[in-house]
């Protein structure tokens, strides 16, 4: 089915009812139309019969067609409580109205009531799933739609939202002053008959209680509220080139659970973002403090230039690559939403960089005096040094892979497939490093014998539980760990 779902859905129930689609255009072809516009709420087209009389078919919704009847051919009920979008069908012979350039100030109030026709459009099952983990994350979902209020209101019931009764129409709005549709907007998940100029206030009204707001929307009325929205989202399918020009985001698929998977990714891209960043600040503060710490305190220098240079363009690069390309987070989505103005590195990302800075240029410097104390030259404490920062480097990655949560088991470390081609491409790059002659010439090294290996691994595995044992004593402090959660938030 190409075109819009209510005409979709009148063909097939035309022809169930014994007519042919073909049949019946030949037999009456149209003459003039009306187009539906959200404005006014109808469809009305002039056909001409083969007898040469004239037939105005008008449909649409059921509280205007009805201001435009003084008589009804059939009784009909009302199936908006079941959520149902009801139309009005009705119809007048020889109308007096002239052909060509018909508008909607042109329809007759002498019209003849047909009936109502109930449209059952259930929403998927996939956006009822979407909406909750919208919910579960902290993101609120609001309907505005042209429907019915009763309609509206059982459909929202059915996504999860509102009570199935409340709903706001835009008549209501129309009514209402900034301060009290602000005020509204709060507490009220649907709106229905609403139209594109009610969707503009809604988003300002919302807007002015510090909220974001992402709009949805298809048609070329829909434009101004895109625009204003924070983020406007454009249907790919249904939306105009006039929406798609207006929106932020268009929506492929034309399917709400797309908007919910959107932000999970949004969420994680930036998470690795900040793990990234939270990987490399401590490990660059590390080496400016080895650094730092030889100038002030007046000791052999632990790393040359040329060395940090090493460690920062090739073991730096290949381990903070690896990390930007973590998977979600199973409880990505049961966070709350972070502040706008939060920055990137919060309070708690300060504390993480002196911290795990401090305790690689413990390790750092722990690894340099012992080989000196050992009788080593500069040269092989060096390289010793340079491995041994490189080494934690490697462990405080995968401290890094979560924020507060504990690494210390194998399933922690599984999902990143470029975890360990990472690591191992390192260790490949640490030993051309530490053994090969031309490397060595470069920058100065000496090769490490192989008793000293086991010593430098054991230490970064001491660093590592030294990070593991910081995030554990967070989370065991409830009061700690309110502290960071509200940091990493924005609040």
């Amino acid at each position: 089915m190409e075109g819009d779902p209510t005409e979709g859905a009148l063909y097939p129930f035309a022809a169930k009812l014994g007519m042919d689609r073909q049949v019946e255009q030949a037999a009456s072809p149209r003459i003039d139309a009306i187009p539906f516009e959200s404005e006014h709420k109808f469809m009305a087209t002039l056909q001409r019969t083969a007898s040469g009389e004239q037939i105005l078919l008008v449909k649409g919704a059921p509280e205007v067609i009805l201001e435009h009847c003084d008589r009804q051919q059939t009784a009909g009920g009302q199936f908006a409580a079941q959520g149902e979008r009801v139309l009005a069908l009705a119809w007048l012979q020889n109308p007096s109205v002239k052909a060509g350039g018909l508008t909607a100030a042109d329809l007759p109030r002498t019209l003849i009531l047909l009936g109502l026709i109930g449209l059952l459009d259930p929403p998927r099952k996939e956006a009822i799933e979407a909406v909750k983990e919208c919910h579960g994350s902290g993101i609120r979902v609001t309907m505005i739609t042209g429907d019915h209020r009763i309609t509206a209101a059982a459909i929202a019931k059915m996504l999860g939202l509102g009570d199935g009764k409340t709903a706001i129409t835009g008549a209501e709005i129309e009514d209402m002053d900034t301060a009290t549709l602000q005020e509204r907007v709060r507490a009220v998940d649907v709106f229905a008959r609403a139209s594109p100029e009610h969707k503009l206030r809604l988003v300002k009204a919302i807007q002015a209680n510090n909220q974001i707001v992402a709009m949805t929307g298809d048609g070329v009325n829909d434009a101004p509220s895109l625009k204003k929205a924070d983020i406007g989202v454009a249907m790919g399918i249904k939306g105009t080139e006039v929406t798609k020009e207006a929106a932020g985001m268009i929506l492929a698929d034309d399917n709400f659970a797309s908007i919910s998977a959107a932000v999970k990714e949004g969420r994680t891209v930036y998470n690795n973002i900040e793990k990234a960043m939270l990987f490399l600040l401590p490990t660059n503060f590390a080496q400016a403090l080895v650094i730092a710490a030889a100038i002030f305190v007046g000791f052999t220098m632990p790393i040359t230039a040329p060395q940090v240079l090493w460690v920062n363009m090739i073991t730096s690069v290949a381990l903070g690559l690896v990390i930007s390309f973590e998977p979600h987070e199973i409880d990505v989505m049961q966070r709350p939403p972070r502040a706008v103005d939060r920055p990137i590195v919060t309070g708690f990302g300060i504390w993480r960089i002196i911290f795990v800075g401090l305790a690689l240029l413990a390790y750092t410097l722990l690894a340099f005096f012992w080989m000196k104390a050992q009788g080593a030259s500069d040269g092989l404490a060096r390289t010793v040094a340079v491995n041994a920062i490189t080494i934690g480097q490697v462990f405080y990655l995968l401290n890094s892979r979560y924020l507060l949560d504990s690494s210390l088991s194998l399933r922690a470390h599984m999902g990143n497939t470029y975890l360990p081609l990472g690591i191992i491409a390192v260790v490949i790059l640490q030993l051309i490093f530490t053994y090969a002659p031309p490397v060595q010439a470069m920058f100065g090294n000496e090769s490490i014998p192989l008793w000293v290996w086991p010593w430098l691994l054991a230490g970064g595995l001491v660093f590592f539980l030294i990070v593991e044992a910081e995030k554990l004593i967070i989370r065991s402090s409830g009061s700690l760990r309110k502290v960071v959660v509200a940091a990493e938030a924005g609040a």
